[in-house]
């Protein structure tokens, strides 16, 4: 606008009055006002006059902010990953950071199926022996424990100790830190145990594969817990550990992605059982999936947010309600 009235004023040629003294002196151009958009005018002036005492809205950075989420490693990098963290399978890891964290947790549920695989295979051993169900289902719930060391039946009781407490927060994840095991943890893993043991023991009752199609859809459905427990938007408790090292690198897109294919296959393993079956095992994923979720909920809402003994919690959890559900009927 000044230019244009600049120019406009060269192309006159009718000379101009001279002003008096007492007439205040004309503003140069650049002393004139920016002229402004036409919705920052009337976005601006609405609100004032809507919320005269409300501030003005802060402004905007001239940097992009950084993505919600890490981004996403090799394929390669995130299998080492996952099985470098969830298993004690002789997998070596190259990368241990966030980026690789993301596509590791994705890959999770096949750690899980790995872990369930070999679970079924000594089950089957056992009865082929003629060892029976129960022993078979006492050493197929064992071997997951092997597996991890034992580290998502740690992180169960910690966890159980830790909200079992009633303290707040901070005491809470205290308690947790602590190497000896309380009250609450000893009883959540006996519980825990007996129940895995026995729906196992149901299965292998029937057939050897109903037993191992069951490992199997625990331990899938245990580690997609764990993948949706890494998604953008649940926070870490502590800055530190396991909880901090992968709490929101997974997209809420790529998460549902992968509980789709984890229900999806779990129940396409059952087609050879009949139609009924097919129900009742994509029922078991989604069942589990939502019980690792209300401890998800309840963990955040007295911890503040996820920890290493948190995403033990959630993979144990989902495992017994698997194998509970495909008990039914």
């Amino acid at each position: 606008m000044a230019v244009a009235g600049i120019a406009f004023r060269a192309m006159d040629t009718t000379p101009e009055p001279p002003q008096s003294q007492s007439q205040p002196s004309a503003r140069p151009p650049e002393a004139e006002p920016e002229p402004q958009s036409e919705s920052a005018e009337n976005s601006g002036t609405s609100e004032e006059s809507e919320h005269p005492d409300r501030p003005g809205h802060p402004p905007r950075p001239a940097y992009d902010p950084p993505p919600a989420h890490a981004p996403r490693a090799p394929w390669a990098d995130g299998i080492r990953f996952a099985f470098g963290t969830l298993t004690v399978l002789p997998v070596r890891g190259t990368r241990w950071d966030r980026e690789a964290a993301h596509t590791g947790m994705l890959c999770a549920p096949l750690a899980g199926l790995t872990v369930g695989l070999c679970a079924a295979a000594v089950g089957g051993v056992l009865l082929f022996l003629g060892g029976g169900a129960l022993l078979a289902a006492v050493a197929t719930a064992a071997i997951p424990a092997v597996l991890t060391r034992g580290l998502h039946l740690d992180g169960l009781a910690d966890t159980a100790d830790g909200l079992g407490s009633g303290k707040p927060a901070e005491d809470a994840l205290r308690i947790m830190k602590r190497s000896d095991i309380g009250p609450f943890g000893v009883i959540t893993l006996l519980f825990v145990l007996l129940g895995q043991v026995a729906a196992l023991a149901q299965l292998y009752g029937q057939s050897w594969a109903h037993g191992a199609v069951g490992a199997a859809v625990a331990g899938v459905a245990a580690r997609c817990a764990l993948t949706l427990a890494a998604r953008v938007g649940v926070p870490a408790a502590r800055p530190e550990g396991l909880g901090a090292a992968v709490a929101g690198t997974v997209p809420w897109r790529s998460a549902g992605v992968v509980a789709a294919v984890v229900v999806v296959g779990c129940a396409v393993v059952a087609i050879p059982f009949g139609p009924y079956a097919v129900v009742r095992h994509a029922f078991a994923a989604l069942a589990a999936l939502a019980a690792a979720e209300l401890l998800l909920h309840h963990c955040r809402r007295r911890l503040g947010g996820v920890t290493g003994d948190v995403f033990g919690a959630l993979a144990e959890t989902a495992a017994t309600m698997a194998l509970v559900v495909l008990t039914f009927g």
